[in-house]
């Protein structure tokens, strides 16, 4: 078990992948008990907001401080960290080495979905209030607007890159800190790129082989919906 957020970033790169919550989902947590747990071998407890043993506080330091690990919704609707080593293989997969303008002609695109990409496309990393502010979109969207938030993000075409607060017309930060989204090719271009020559099937099962080599109880069934989104 992990004491520390150094001991999570080395388990973490050494498995390559992990639920970002304190569920495996049936395939694999690096943290694998929630805030209702206390575990008595670890020091780690949820939302307390202390940056060494909180993992709440380690997504958006993972994001802050290092270049080797990605966190986004990217299984099963939820959070999850992808260390750059796996990421190109994940990309294989979802993306099958297509860029957004052919994944939107082939259909695999919502409108909501579309719109929330457009302003993305534009900055190279953007408050989720200000999507909603530059998109025009209103309280009524909110659902769609969340839905079409983690729908880029299983696609692997956008993904968390920090947080920010709002700023008043005194540019004074005020209230609770919102998601910053960037696209996958302003994060990692480089894995983009290498993404497109690999195999999706050689990808897919290579994927899979790590799975089960962290959990050999994994259940193909769930194992496919982890890998293919």
């Amino acid at each position: 078990m992990v004491k520390n957020y150094s001991e999570f970033c080395s388990e973490l790169l050494k498995s390559g992948f992990s639920m970002g919550g304190g569920n495996d989902k049936g395939i694999y947590a690096v943290i694998p008990f929630d805030w209702k747990q206390a575990p008595e071998d670890t020091p780690v407890r949820w939302h307390t907001g202390e940056p060494d043993t909180d993992p709440w506080e380690w997504r958006i330091r993972v994001l802050n401080e290092r270049d080797d690990i990605a966190y986004a919704k990217v299984f099963f609707k939820s959070s999850g960290y992808i260390t750059k080593k796996w990421y190109s293989r994940f990309l294989s997969v979802r993306r099958k080495g297509r860029d957004y303008k052919t994944m939107r002609s082939e259909g695999e695109i919502s409108e909501f979905a579309d719109r929330v990409y457009d302003v993305i496309s534009r900055y190279d990393g953007i408050p989720m209030h200000e999507i909603k502010a530059l998109g025009g979109f209103s309280s009524q969207d909110k659902s769609d607007f969340d839905k079409a938030v983690v729908e880029l993000q299983m696609k692997m075409l956008i993904t968390m890159c920090g947080s920010a607060r709002k700023r008043s017309k005194q540019g004074e930060e005020f209230g609770w800190s919102s998601t910053v989204l960037c696209t996958a090719e302003e994060f990692w271009r480089s894995e983009v790129e290498k993404a497109a020559k690999l195999d999706p099937d050689e990808s897919y099962e290579k994927i899979r082989k790590q799975i089960l080599k962290l959990n050999p109880s994994a259940e193909e069934k769930k194992i496919k919906r982890f890998i293919l989104g």
